[in-house]
């Protein structure tokens, strides 16, 4: 089983979640697993796939946008202390956002299973960006195989809530 799982991250909380389920597939299934950011997953690596899981951070309640991309590169550059999530905002920022990657990416054969899920805040109220990912994996003619996860994060760009990197090994290795 090839599985590739792509992500968007702004602060790091989103890749490190998606190299957690990474891990936690790999265990279960020593098979091919790609983790790689939308920016450098091509319609070709994801045609490739048996199970696509598509995972990015939650912005204003859902997925991210050009401009919520924007107004979080311009945060964490006013930020001492964060040149390493500085830099990973700014290269997600110059980059190409799930919801413009989801416009090219192709429709899946009979059969290709998909999962997603999201980075967000603690508060009840504060959305996700996992169900918008899932419904535009359904709408490209995936099998969705799992409920949209969401990985809290404390804060506006982490840390991680304590657990969470174990539970998206868990969650991920239940994938299969």
């Amino acid at each position: 089983m090839h599985t590739v799982i792509v992500y968007e991250s702004m602060y790091g909380n989103t890749r490190e979640i998606a190299e957690a389920i990474a891990d936690g597939i790999h265990r279960a299934d020593p098979a091919a697993v790609d983790c790689l950011p939308v920016a450098e997953a091509d319609a070709e690596l994801t045609r490739s796939a048996d199970l696509l899981v598509v995972g990015g951070p939650t912005h204003m309640h859902g997925m991210s946008s050009g401009m919520s991309r924007r107004m979080a590169a311009s945060a964490e550059a006013k930020r001492e202390g964060h040149e390493e999530a500085a830099r990973e905002a700014r290269e997600t920022d110059d980059g190409e956002g799930l919801r413009t990657w989801f416009r090219h990416l192709p429709d899946a054969g009979h059969g290709t299973h998909a999962a997603a899920f999201d980075t967000r805040g603690a508060a009840a109220n504060s959305g996700g960006a996992a169900p918008g990912i899932a419904r535009r994996l359904e709408h490209h003619h995936y099998d969705v195989v799992a409920e949209p996860e969401g990985f809290v994060v404390e804060g506006v760009d982490g840390p991680l809530r304590a657990g969470e990197l174990d539970r998206a090994r868990a969650w991920g290795a239940a994938l299969l």
